[in-house]
Order: structure tokens, then C-alpha cells, then sequence
């Protein structure tokens, strides 16, 4: 369990027929107003929009005020959950309905009036004022979709605020939870009888789950960067434990009660279990038409892609895009188009959405300019993909297309140093879609090994070349891989390989194994003369980027040394999506 002095309380559930014991831990019941004014006059902490969001807690007054122009709010609302809890939302309106309208639920653990809290409500990225004091965090802001015909439902879900109950995280339960607030809201004199689900992040991975259960009055579905296989993209990347990002999570949640544990659920069950799978987005189940997003540079980026693949709504669409999320998310012209979206599925207004392409992908090139935006495309991954492996030759710290002879090694000591393979570009070449690094490695001194590889452009001067998001600079594609994960889950794709995390097998000293490392999707062009980096570490490297401050992995390297095998029996090396042009006359490239 964590090293904290909170209460911990054991709930037997069952899971595939399986019983777990799963742990949970007294809440932070949730602030006043007050007590985050005076805390913010004391000097001792910085309210930041996330720390407000998650720790207010208002006083349940259950009552109706106008909002805002035209706008009326039922606030503190109660909806009681199958087995007789009650949860709390506050349901926007539009004022004076001549007609009833659809819903959008925002639901999550996260607070349904984080304004409240703050001098000044605001998001990263997103210009002051954009986005309403009405807005639950990562979610549909009022201010907008009311004045379009739209219900808003800010749900504080169970366990969270002054909900009852205890707060469950992204399983089945919670989406259960979620199935029951949607068949409701479908019933109420002002709702037309349609719902949709739309949010960010944590926002996102909730509505992932809900609409695997299959609402009736679930009427499609925006997934916007939602995390969708809690333990393979956040609790263990690649294997490797990292609690650290949930943990100043769940410490912040305003719930009366207990919240999930899931901090210490990492190190109970360090393996893929049936707990684990629960929090998995059953994808096949989702069957509604469905538009998703999904960031280059964002830690949901897997979850997402896989979303999209993965579901069998016969409707779905794919947009991934260069910025982050929530600027992306409260962009005007992305709200224009996602209002299409829902306006097509819940109110059956023929306008013509379905002329947007299935895929469109931003391809990057350097710093904050693209080599295409939106470009279109008809299917994830590109069928037109051809995968091409740039094999590593460690004797000169290189690579190409040909297989190298002559066996080399190169070792790191993984708690100090990096390495890194420059590979020349001979000619421009797009890499769109799955990345996969075959590595040949030994570990001298230790049994296990933990790799954080990267793959980086550089100029023709080798110099880094980023790619810069919030005026911040971010690296390139990204892997993780705890080699005593290695096996390697029975459905994975040669393009993609997926690790089971069933078993936990240490290494033999001297013994050289190979590893297939998954590489989160990418798309980015190379033109002739520069270099394609592949850089190793055996721990998450921190940069100016903000998000990396989360990012603090539970390495267990040891006082080993890497050493990476090149060449001869034991080649290495980097498959990359290549994507050809889609036309070609003589000198003339197209690529769309």
C-alpha cells in the first residue's frame, strides 16, 4: 500500500468469477470556497485549475437559478443508481424550450464546479474566457451547447462530492453507474429522449466504458483522448509500474466516503489480472456512431487509436491531430464540427456529416509547422502502408536498410547514460502509423531491464529537432518495456507488438533475448539528409514538457548494465510504417 496515513478498508469483489480483494482509501472530503481562498492567502499552496477541480466541494443546495443568458440550471439534481445510491449532477437547460432537447452528459470523478473553486477558471492552452464558469473540467461547456439546443449534465459520479456511495475508477461499475444516469436523463420532460457522451481525458476514459454497456438512449458517442487499457497506458507502461500520475489523482478527489486505490492495487497485483481487464474498454461492444480524437503528443494517444480500431460501431471516425487537448477540444472550428456530429445523431438532422472523411491525420514535420493537416484517408492504419526495417549497427553508432554482417554491442549503464543509433535519411520518407523496435539485448550485472526508448529527428547538422506543442518542445514516438514482460499477448500484429503482463520472468545472467517493443503511432516527415534517432534509456528522461512531471516510473534496473546486440545472428532494429506518395510523375510527389 501507499506510505500514507490514510485509512484503508478491504471490499471483496468478483471479477471473471475470480474474487479480489480490491483496496480502498478514505477521501478528502472536498473544500470550501473558503478554505481554498484562505489556502491560496497562506501562500501554502498554488491552486492550479487541476488541484481545484478535483478538491472543491460546494454545499449540496438542491435548487434551480438561471446560469446565465438563456441558460437555466437544475442544480444539485438527484438521480439514484440501481442499488438505491444517490448521485447529484447539475443539469443545463436552455431557457424558455419551445421543444425538448438532447443531452450531454459529462460524467467522471471530477468536480462538477471546479469555477467555484478558483480566482479565475481557466485551461492550459486555452485563452482566458473561452470556455464558461458553467464547464466541468475536460468536458461540454454549457455556455456553448445550450445556446445550440443542448442539455449539459455535470455529473458528480458515485462517491465523488456529495454523492453517495464509494468512488469506483473506471471500471465496470462506474460505467454501469453511467448506463443508469443516461436511461434517466432520457426520461425527463425536457430531453428529447437522445443522449451523447463527450469529454477529455479521464472525462473520456469514463464514456469509453458506458458506451460499451450499451445505453438504448446512448445515441453516439465523441471520445476525445481517452486513456482505454488503464494498465498498459498509465498504471504499468510496458510493464513498468508508474502509480505516481494516479496517485496525486485520487488524493485530490472530493469524496466523503472511500475511493478506489488503485495506487496500491499496482503493487498488490503487479500482473494482468481479471481486475485489471475490468478496467479494459470492452471494444466490440460499442456499437454507436462515434468520433474520436486522438493527440501526437499525448499519453492517451494509444488508447485512443486502439478505440477507433477496435470498435464495431459500422459509423465511426478519426481525427488526430497535432495539439493538445484541450486546446483542441474548446477550438472554435472543432466545435463547429462536432456540434454536426451530434446535431446528425441526436436531433437526425441530415447535414451532410457524413461527408467527412473516415481518417484524417495532421503528418508533422518540425517545430510548430506540419507537413500536412487533416489529411484525408479512408481507413487506421493506412492500408498503403509499407513496413521497412532500418537495422542498428551499434560498431558505428548507425543504421540503414541492409542487415549488417559484423556482430557489434553497445552497453549503457541505464541509471546514468543514454544511447542513441542516428540513421540517415537518404531520401524524404513519411512515417504514418505503428513503429516496432526488435532489440537483441543482455543485461551484465542485473536480471531484469527497463527501456524508455525513443525515436527523435534530427537536422542534417544532427541537430534535435522537435516538435513544439504550447510553445513547449516535445521529442517524437514513444515506447516503454519491462523485458521480464517480454511474452508477447497471442492477438498482438507483427506492426504492433502487445505484451500479455502474465508473467514475470527474470533474466539469465550472459543470456542475449530478444524484445519487441511497441512504439505509440506517429506521423512525422523526413527529408533527405536528415537522421532518424533512435535513443534508449533505462529510465523516463524528463524535458521542458509539462506532462513529464508525472512521469515517474518505478524502474528496476538494478546496478546492471544495457548492452544492445547488433548485426551478425543478432540483428536490431526499427520497423517503420513508410508511407509512399499517392501520386507520382517523374519529378512530381504528391502526398496528399
Amino acid at each position: 500500500m501507499s506510505n500514507d496515513n490514510r485509512e484503508r478498508i478491504i471490499v471483496k469483489k468478483t471479477f471473471e468469477g475470480e474474487e479480489f480483494d480490491v483496496i480502498y482509501m478514505k477521501g478528502t472530503p472536498g473544500k470550501t470556497k473558503e478554505e481554498m481562498d484562505a489556502m491560496r492567502a497562506s501562500g501554502n499552496v498554488n491552486v492550479d485549475p487541476a488541484a481545484a477541480t478535483f478538491s472543491y466541494c460546494p454545499a449540496l443546495n438542491t435548487c434551480t437559478y438561471q446560469a446565465g443568458p438563456g441558460i437555466i440550471c437544475h442544480r444539485d439534481t438527484p438521480v439514484k443508481m440501481r442499488d438505491g445510491v444517490t448521485i447529484y449532477a447539475d443539469i443545463y437547460v436552455p431557457e424558455n424550450l419551445t421543444e425538448k432537447v438532447p443531452c450531454i452528459v459529462s460524467w467522471g470523478i471530477f468536480g462538477k464546479r471546479p469555477a467555484e473553486g478558483q480566482d479565475e477558471w481557466k485551461l492550459m492552452g486555452v485563452p482566458p474566457k473561452t470556455v464558461s464558469n458553467m464547464a466541468k473540467f475536460e468536458s461540454a461547456d454549457p455556455g456553448y451547447w445550450c445556446r445550440n439546443g443542448y442539455a449539459v449534465a455535470n455529473v458528480d459520479a458515485r462517491g465523488v462530492g456529495n454523492s453517495e456511495g464509494y468512488c469506483n475508477l473506471w471500471g465496470t461499475e462506474d460505467a454501469q453507474d453511467g448506463y443508469d444516469f443516461i436511461e434517466w436523463a432520457a426520461q425527463q420532460d425536457w430531453c428529447n429522449g437522445k443522449c451523447t457522451l463527450f469529454g477529455n481525458s479521464g472525462v473520456c476514459m469514463a464514456n469509453w466504458k458506458i458506451a460499451s454497456l450499451q445505453p438504448p438512449h446512448l445515441a453516439c458517442l465523441a471520445a476525445w483522448e481517452g486513456t482505454s487499457d488503464l494498465y498498459r497506458e498509465s498504471y504499468f507502461c510496458g510493464g513498468i509500474p508508474n502509480p505516481a500520475y494516479e496517485e496525486n489523482i485520487i488524493k485530490e478527489v472530493a469524496c466523503k466516503t472511500y475511493v478506489e486505490d488503485t495506487v496500491s492495487m499496482v503493487n498488490k497485483y503487479p500482473e494482468m489480472n481479471a481486475y485489471w481487464r475490468d478496467k479494459q474498454v470492452k471494444f466490440k461492444e460499442v456499437r454507436v456512431p462515434t468520433y474520436v480524437t486522438a493527440g501526437w503528443v499525448h499519453h492517451h494517444l494509444r488508447g485512443s487509436v486502439e478505440g477507433f480500431r477496435r470498435i464495431r460501431a459500422p459509423k465511426k471516425w478519426l481525427r488526430i491531430h497535432r495539439d493538445f487537448e484541450w486546446p483542441d477540444a474548446y477550438n472554435p472550428d472543432n466545435l463547429e464540427e462536432l456540434k454536426r456530429f451530434f446535431d446528425r445523431y441526436c436531433k437526425d438532422i441530415n447535414n451532410g456529416w457524413e461527408f467527412t472523411p473516415k481518417v484524417r491525420v495532421d503528418v508533422l514535420d518540425a517545430y510548430d509547422f506540419d507537413y500536412a493537416v487533416r489529411r484525408k484517408e479512408k481507413e487506421w492504419p493506412l492500408a498503403r502502408t509499407e513496413y521497412k526495417k532500418l537495422y542498428l549497427n551499434a560498431e558505428a553508432m548507425d543504421g540503414g536498410f541492409d542487415t549488417y554482417a559484423n556482430p557489434s554491442e553497445v552497453v549503457y549503464d541505464p541509471n546514468t547514460e543514454t544511447t542513441e543509433f542516428l540513421i540517415p535519411v537518404n531520401e524524404d520518407i513519411e512515417i504514418t502509423g505503428y513503429m516496432k523496435l526488435h532489440l537483441e539485448v543482455e543485461c551484465r550485472g542485473y536480471d531484469n531491464m527497463d527501456i524508455f526508448p525513443w525515436v527523435l529527428k534530427y537536422n542534417a547538422n544532427k541537430e534535435y529537432v522537435p516538435i513544439e506543442v504550447m510553445g513547449a518542445p516535445y521529442r517524437g514516438a514513444w515506447g516503454f518495456c519491462r523485458a521480464s514482460h517480454r511474452d508477447m499477448d497471442p492477438t498482438a500484429k507483427d506492426f504492433q507488438p502487445i505484451q500479455s503482463h502474465l508473467y514475470n520472468e527474470r533474466l539469465e545472467p550472459g543470456k542475449i533475448y530478444p524484445l519487441d517493443i511497441e512504439m505509440y503511432p506517429h506521423s512525422r516527415i523526413w527529408h533527405k539528409g536528415e537522421y532518424i534517432v533512435v535513443r534508449l534509456a533505462g529510465k523516463f528522461i524528463k524535458t521542458e514538457w509539462f506532462h513529464d512531471a508525472a512521469m515517474n516510473h518505478n524502474v528496476d534496473n538494478g546496478d546492471g548494465m544495457h548492452v544492445i546486440h547488433t548485426g551478425g545472428e543478432h540483428q536490431s532494429y526499427l520497423q517503420v510504417p513508410a508511407i509512399p506518395p499517392k501520386y507520382v510523375s517523374g519529378d512530381y510527389v504528391y502526398r496528399g
